[in-house]
C-alpha cells in the first residue's frame, strides 16, 4: 500500500511541460478545493440545523469587517513573487514576511479599537466581541511561512493540498464540535480562528524556509510597485463583491444578511470552485507563456471552453434544484432565501466563466484593468442597490448584483481580454454558445418534467441531479457530433497532459 501511494504521489507531482504540470496541478487543486469546500459546506449544513440565521448574520458582519481590512491593506506580494521569472525568490522572502506581519498587527490594532463603532453602525452591539476575536485571524495568517509561495510558483499543489485541506478539516471539527456542546454564534467564531492557526503551523512543517525580520528597501519597492495595482484591485473587489453584503446588513438586518450570504455562498459555490481551480493554475501557467502570444491565445480559448462546459450546467442546476434543496438539506427556516439563491446562481455563472481573465491581465502587466473594471461595477451598484433593495428586499439586491455582471461587466471583461491577447472578442463569445444551449435544454426539460409529477422534495432532489447530468451530457455529445464543438479536443488534451 505504501509503494502504491508513493507511486501515485510521484505521478501527481507536477513535472514535464507547462501543460502537463498545469494539468497535474489541476488534479491537486481540484481535489484540494473539493475536499475543502466539502468540509465547509458540511459544516454550514450542520450548523444551519443547529444555529439560527441571525448567528450567521452576526458572524457575517464581523467577517465583512475583517475582510475589508485585509483587502484594503493587501499589497499583492505573492502575486509579484509568482510572476518573477527567476525560480528562486529567497532574497525577497524575509522582506515579504516582515511586511505581512506588520500589516497583520496593524489590522488587529485597528479592528480591536474600532469594533464598538462598527457594531454600532450595523446596530448589532453583540458583534463587538466577535470582531475582536476574529481579528486574530489576520495575525495568524500574517506570520505564516512565506516559503509556501513556492507551492504555487513551482506548481507544487500536492503540498498546497495538505496545507489548505488541513485547515478545512480543523474548521469542520471545531465548528461542529463547539455547536454540539454550545449551539451559539461562538461555534462559528471558533471555527474561523482555528483554520488559520493550524495552517500557519503547517506552513513551517511543509517548507524548510525560516523567515527572519528584515526589510530590504529595494526589494520592498520592487514588490510593492507591482503589487500596488493588486492592492487597488482587492479594494475594488471587496466593494464590488462584498459591498452588497455590508449594505444588506446595514439597511435590513443581521437575519437578512444571514439569508443573503448563505444564498450567495451556495449559488456561487459550484462555479466558483471550478473557476477558482483554473484561475489559481492559469496565473503561474500563463506567466510562463507571456512571451509567446500565440500559445497564450490558444491556452485562453481552451480554458474558456473547458470552463463554460462545466460551469453552465452547474449554474442552471442550482436554479433547478433550489426549491427542493433548501427545505430538505437546510430546513424550512431557510426557505425565504430560495428565490435569492436562484437569482444569484446566474451571477455565479457570469463570475465563473470570466474569473480566469484576471490571470491574463496580471500576466500581461495590466492588473490596473481589474481596478478600472471594478470601479465601473461599484458605480452601477451604488446607483441601483438602494431602490431595488427597498422595493424587493434581498431579492432586489440579488437582481442588481446579477444584472450588472451580465451587462455591462461581461462584455467589458471579454473586450479587454481580447484586446490584450490580440484577438477578436467573438472568438471567446463563441465558447459560450454550445454550453448555453445544452444547459438550457437540460433545465427546460427537467423543469417541465417536474410539473408533470408531484413527488416529495427529497425524492425530487435525488432524481433531478443525476437526471440533469445525463441530459446535459447527451445534448453536449449531440452538439459535438453535429457542430464539432471542440469538447473532445479538450478531453484529449487533458488526458495527454495526465499521461
Amino acid at each position: 500500500m505504501k509503494d502504491l501511494l508513493r507511486r501515485l504521489l510521484n505521478w501527481l507531482t507536477p513535472s514535464g511541460s507547462v501543460l502537463q504540470r498545469s494539468v497535474k496541478s489541476g488534479v491537486w487543486v481540484s481535489v484540494m478545493n473539493i475536499s475543502l469546500r466539502f468540509t465547509q459546506v458540511l459544516m454550514l449544513i450542520i450548523l444551519a440545523r443547529l444555529l439560527p440565521p441571525e448567528a450567521f448574520g452576526l458572524v457575517g458582519i464581523a467577517l465583512l469587517t475583517v475582510s475589508a481590512m485585509r483587502r484594503f491593506t493587501k499589497i499583492g506580494l505573492n502575486a509579484a513573487l509568482i510572476r518573477q521569472k527567476e525560480k528562486n525568490v529567497d532574497e525577497y522572502l524575509d522582506t515579504t514576511w516582515s511586511l505581512e506581519a506588520g500589516r497583520a498587527l496593524l489590522i488587529f490594532g485597528i479592528l480591536f479599537l474600532a469594533a464598538p463603532y462598527i457594531a454600532q453602525f450595523f446596530s448589532e452591539p453583540e458583534a463587538t466581541s466577535i470582531i475582536r476575536v476574529l481579528a486574530l485571524g489576520p495575525v495568524l495568517k500574517g506570520i505564516q511561512n512565506p516559503g509556501i509561495v513556492y507551492f504555487r510558483k513551482d506548481l507544487e499543489y500536492h503540498k498546497e493540498f495538505i496545507y489548505k485541506s488541513s485547515g478545512g478539516v480543523t474548521q469542520l471539527i471545531v465548528g461542529v464540535g463547539y455547536a454540539l456542546i454550545s449551539p451559539t454564534v461562538w461555534a462559528l467564531v471558533a471555527a474561523s480562528v482555528a483554520r488559520p492557526a493550524v495552517q500557519t503551523g503547517l506552513s513551517y512543517v511543509l517548507h524548510g524556509y525560516r523567515p527572519w525580520p528584515a526589510l530590504k528597501i529595494d526589494a520592498a519597492k520592487e514588490l510593492i510597485n507591482y503589487g500596488k495595482w493588486i492592492t487597488g484591485a482587492n479594494i475594488v473587489q471587496f466593494l464590488s463583491s462584498e459591498g452588497d453584503d455590508a449594505f444588506v446588513g446595514w439597511f435590513l438586518s443581521a437575519t437578512a444578511l444571514g439569508f443573503y450570504q448563505y444564498a450567495y455562498r451556495l449559488a456561487d459555490l459550484p462555479p466558483r470552485e471550478v473557476s477558482g481551480v483554473v484561475a489559481e493554475i492559469t496565473f503561474p501557467a500563463y506567466s510562463q507563456l507571456q512571451d509567446n502570444m500565440e500559445e497564450l491565445q490558444s491556452a485562453l480559448v481552451q480554458t474558456t471552453r473547458m470552463l463554460s462546459f462545466v460551469v453552465f450546467p452547474m449554474a442552471f442546476g442550482v436554479v433547478l434544484v433550489a426549491p427542493s434543496f433548501v427545505p430538505v438539506v437546510l430546513g424550512d427556516e431557510w426557505t425565504p432565501m430560495i428565490t435569492t439563491l436562484q437569482i444569484l446562481a446566474m451571477y455565479g455563472l457570469m463570475h465563473g466563466i470570466t474569473r480566469h481573465v484576471g490571470s491574463v491581465w496580471k500576466t500581461l502587466d495590466r492588473p490596473d484593468f481589474m481596478v478600472y473594471a471594478g470601479l465601473i461595477r461599484i458605480s452601477l451598484m451604488a446607483i441601483f442597490i438602494l431602490p431595488a433593495t427597498a422595493r424587493w428586499g434581498i431579492n432586489g439586491t440579488a437582481l442588481v448584483v446579477t444584472g450588472i455582471y451580465i451587462f455591462p461587466m461581461l462584455p467589458i471583461d471579454i473586450y479587454i481580454t481580447a484586446r490584450l491577447t490580440e484577438m477578436r472578442s467573438i472568438r471567446l463569445y463563441k465558447e459560450y454558445l454550445y454550453p448555453f444551449i445544452a444547459a438550457l435544454t437540460m433545465f427546460g426539460t427537467l423543469w417541465y418534467a417536474r410539473t408533470l409529477v408531484d413527488v416529495p422534495p427529497i425524492v425530487e432532489l435525488v432524481v433531478l441531479i443525476p437526471a440533469g447530468a445525463v441530459v446535459y451530457i447527451a445534448v453536449s455529445a449531440l452538439l459535438e457530433w453535429q457542430f464539432d464543438w471542440g469538447v473532445e479536443e479538450i478531453v484529449r488534451t487533458v488526458a495527454k497532459g495526465m499521461k
